[in-house]
């Protein structure tokens, strides 16, 4: 197994005696062991967990590698050494985390799936308690540090209470609850959703306001996540880019080759992910992007988590997508060890990719749901992972279309919203969106008039049958909430090339970045911000604004009502992220 070098490395100051002390544990972790027995630091322990076949680490391989990889992220201040320092949010004072470094859950009407990581390696599976039963974990890494708990045949619309006990029954944290979702026929009154996008990146650093390098801290994008969880949503979709490691350059004269980050950790890419040196490199690069910014403020919100295009360590530039073998690997590795995927629901099929049932439980890595009774059906897809190029390309699969068309025009649920990994209304002339807009230089402006090299019109083909879909719900008022573009906004689509959606237009809003950098912004990429794309007809009530901030959405029986929120890292200080209040509302009737 690979040693949870994350908790060790807190206890060494960063000199060059110390990390040879660390490489030297390194030295007594034993990787030969059988995916049931095995060693640290010369203790034996049993258990049963994952670790994928494949070649086991070279002792030389991964002390050049990652060991050396690792020094010169430390002594050149490389983002890596936020594990040292940045990697565990202060927790209230009101719940002890115990040993738990960061717990999300998400829930269906009878289920409850955690992932939870813990301070130390547990030597044997701990045991989740849901009231008077109890679910074994299931070891996610290959030392004991990542577990899963799955929870089934639980009472519908109902609060749980849970704890976590170690094999020799001590508690692993304090006691906490989670409530399932009402059943499929419940008539709830009131159901409020948080969304927001961007969280990733690696540590930047805030000395006042206007005065930041690099991401938000993580420290503030967990107080923005605070913020939104004041106002008691009854559960959180988090839209993509939840790490920002790219592995490959996406312009200049270098594009395609290895990216700076890449080379410091010097994955291994013709092997396995678990159970080598890739391991604690994958762990090394997204921690300190995920386990800071939630730690276990969302232990009571169900999370919803879509990937997106960095999700797959690579940018959306022509030629990094559909993604290689090697990071699609790192992208579904990144999932099981920190956040959730998706939990069944009945009237989305079995069988769509990336879903399947294995000892892990059935799970959809790539496209949910969120049914709140008869209420309201949130329909969440990632359009990376099954994204295509040719005379038919698609960005979501035919049987994952069939399914949203399915779900768009059937009766016996009020309000159904679409949650898209990949705006809908507003184009930053990048390569991976719907629409062909793309960047004239010499006007500075985007158009459509200049082909985009390598887009795919069938991305757009596809749109135009989902937003048609849309906008012929006569009972419902249809709306779109994006991820990956970093700004807030909303706006109604009047039109969609040929298709007038005038009579029932499609509300579409961008829900707000929680880490963006100041230069992730698409004004600083591309000289211009976001604007309406050139094949819609879009009437802006907030056209893109480059802030932080994050989105609300209450659903009603007759209506919808949709908040957004800003802070502005350049005229704000801190404190105000604590008193945010929506600066725009807006209230969506039902026929």
């Amino acid at each position: 197994m690979i040693v949870s070098l994350a908790r060790h490395m807190e206890d060494f100051e960063l000199d060059s005696t110390n990390l040879h002390a660390m490489v030297r544990l390194i030295h007594t972790v034993d990787l030969t062991s059988s995916p049931r027995t095995g060693t640290m630091g010369g203790t034996p322990f049993t258990g049963r967990y994952f670790m994928a076949r494949g070649p086991l680490v070279d002792r030389r391989k991964f002390l050049a590698g990652s060991a050396g990889a690792m020094s010169a992220a430390f002594f050149g201040g490389g983002p890596l050494d936020a594990l040292t320092s940045r990697i565990a949010p202060r927790q209230s004072q009101v719940w002890d985390a115990g040993q738990v470094r960061h717990l999300l859950p998400t829930v269906s009407e009878s289920r409850i799936l955690l992932k939870v990581s813990f301070e130390e390696a547990l030597l044997a599976a701990p045991t989740l308690r849901v009231g008077a039963r109890s679910f074994p974990g299931r070891m996610n890494d290959t030392s004991g540090r990542f577990w899963q708990f799955y929870a089934t045949d639980l009472d519908a619309g109902a609060t749980h209470s849970l704890s976590l006990v170690a094999a020799n029954g001590s508690s692993l944290c304090e006691p906490w609850t989670l409530s399932t979702f009402p059943p499929a026929d419940a008539r709830p009154e009131r159901f409020r959703l948080l969304f927001f996008t961007c969280a990733g990146g690696p540590e930047g650093t805030y000395t006042g306001i206007g005065q930041r390098r690099g991401n938000l801290p993580t420290a503030i994008r967990n107080r923005l996540l605070r913020r939104a969880l004041s106002f008691n949503p009854d559960a959180a979709v988090a839209n993509g880019d939840h790490i920002y490691w790219d592995l490959h350059r996406w312009s200049g004269q270098r594009t395609g080759a290895l990216s700076p980050r890449a080379e410091t950790s010097n994955f291994d890419f013709s092997g396995s992910v678990f159970g080598t040196s890739n391991e604690a490199a994958l762990m090394l690069a997204a921690e300190p992007q995920i386990v800071p910014v939630y730690g276990t403020n969302f232990r009571s919100t169900p999370v919803f988590f879509l990937q997106d295009d960095h999700d797959h360590w690579e940018n959306d530039a022509a030629g990094a997508f559909p993604i290689a073998w090697f990071q699609l690997q790192l992208a579904r590795a990144t999932q099981q060890l920190y956040y959730p995927e998706f939990l069944p629901e009945a009237n989305r099929p079995l069988g769509l990719p990336w879903s399947a049932s294995s000892d892990r439980g059935y799970l959809s890595e790539s496209f949910g749901t969120i049914r709140y009774g008869s209420l309201a059906e949130v329909l969440l897809y990632d359009v990376r992972r099954t994204m295509t190029l040719g005379p038919q390309a698609v960005f979501v699969d035919p049987t994952v279309e069939e399914w949203l068309l399915a779900r768009t025009t059937s009766p016996g649920v009020r309000h159904v919203v679409h949650a898209p990994s990949n705006p809908m209304g507003w184009s930053a002339g990048k390569w991976g969106e719907w629409y062909p807009d793309v960047l004239d230089r010499a006007v500075g402006a985007l158009t459509t008039a200049v082909p985009k090299p390598y887009w795919q019109d069938g991305w757009l083909s596809q749109h135009d049958r989902l937003v048609d879909a849309m906008s012929g719900m006569r009972a419902r008022t249809p709306l779109v909430v994006s991820g990956d573009l970093h700004a807030i906004g909303a706006g109604t689509m009047q039109r969609s090339g040929t298709l007038n959606l005038a009579s029932n237009p499609v509300t579409t809003v961008l829900s707000g970045p929680v880490g963006t950098s100041e230069g992730g912004f698409p004004s600083a990429v591309r000289g211009v911000g976001s604007s309406p794309s050139g094949h819609l007809d879009l009437v802006e009530t907030v056209p893109p604004i480059e802030q932080h901030g994050f989105t609300l959405v209450d659903f009603l029986p007759d209506r919808m009502v949709v908040s957004l929120f800003r802070w502005d890292v350049n005229s704000q200080p801190l404190e105000a992220i604590d008193g945010l209040e929506p600066f725009y509302t807006t209230e969506l009737s039902t026929p």
